[in-house]
């Protein structure tokens, strides 16, 4: 395993530890973390290495390495979270990604589609809501919610 690698998970792994009890399980974590690096290949070290070298360190993932899903038979219920939890290079799912994107393949919330008004009348009769408001990201939720309730206290408190 590249040495690097290695004593960059342990000296992380050093330095979560030393932090307060409630910090204990990132701790813990880590030090598995550094354990299990000790078998990855050159390859996997070096993808791993750089990552961790010039990326932000806001995840702490799994020493996994992936490449290409192609003929695989896996669910992958951790591909940003939710945009790849069918599986990587399922057919049918490439060949409705591969038609979408002959036709259109983003629509700005700034202009209107032939989709999302028939979509949103799928979801909210389904769910029961009024409403719906997709979104592709946590921070849209977030700037949705503080829109909301600027809304509410301007219409119910009277908040100028």
């Amino acid at each position: 395993m590249n040495v690097a690698l290695r004593t960059t998970l342990k000296s992380t792994a050093a330095v979560t530890a030393g932090r307060t009890v409630a910090k204990a399980a990132t701790a813990r974590f880590m030090a598995t973390v550094a354990e299990e690096a000790e078998g990855l290949s050159d390859a996997a070290a070096y993808c791993i290495g750089l990552e961790d070298k010039h990326g932000a360190h806001d995840y702490h993932p799994l020493p996994v390495v992936l490449k290409e899903g192609k003929g695989t038979r896996l669910f992958d219920f951790l591909s940003a979270y939710s945009a790849v939890n069918q599986g990587h290079y399922h057919p049918k799912i490439i060949g409705a990604l591969v038609e979408q994107a002959q036709k259109l393949t983003l629509a700005s919330r700034a202009f209107h589609n032939d989709s999302l008004g028939e979509y949103a009348e799928f979801v909210t009769s389904y769910f029961g809501y009024d409403r719906v408001l997709p979104m592709n990201t946590g921070v849209e939720g977030g700037e949705t919610a503080i829109k909301l309730a600027r809304r509410w206290g301007y219409d119910v408190k009277g908040i100028p």
